[in-house]
């Protein structure tokens, strides 16, 4: 049976789609992208400001199924441009210990919703 995870804390989905849903311990986020959840605008100063606010969203919503980025097994990063993915790379690793960080992918795609620069997508585990 599945649980549909929902925060305003997060951006709202603005398609058919959830923020999350947990399925017995195993949770699964949608991307996230850095729309700031209160103003719905984008927060794109820089490509660590953008991280940071993607990271913020993921946060919030790993929060609303009573997990944090310790619980996170397997993250997906997809960038619009790979000539980002140090300064990606450096904003992401702060959220977890490098010791027991999650497997994890990065994928450089033609185009983001809303023409963002990084999207984050997680799996987490009780």
């Amino acid at each position: 049976m599945k649980t549909i995870i929902t925060t305003n804390k997060a951006p709202q989905p603005i398609g058919p789609y959830n923020q999350a849903v947990l399925v017995g311990n195993t949770l699964y986020t949608s991307g996230q992208i850095a729309l700031h959840p209160e103003t719905g605008v984008l927060v794109m100063d820089s490509i660590e400001v953008e991280t940071t606010q993607v990271m913020k969203n993921l946060k919030a919503v790993l929060e609303a199924a009573d997990m944090t980025f310790e619980n996170v097994i397997k993250a997906s990063i997809f960038i619009s441009d790979m000539n980002s993915f140090s300064a990606i790379n450096a904003v992401y690793g702060h959220y977890f210990d490098e010791a027991t960080a999650p497997a994890r992918e990065t994928v450089e795609v033609a185009n983001l919703p809303k023409f963002v620069n990084v999207e984050i997508s997680v799996i987490a585990i009780k």
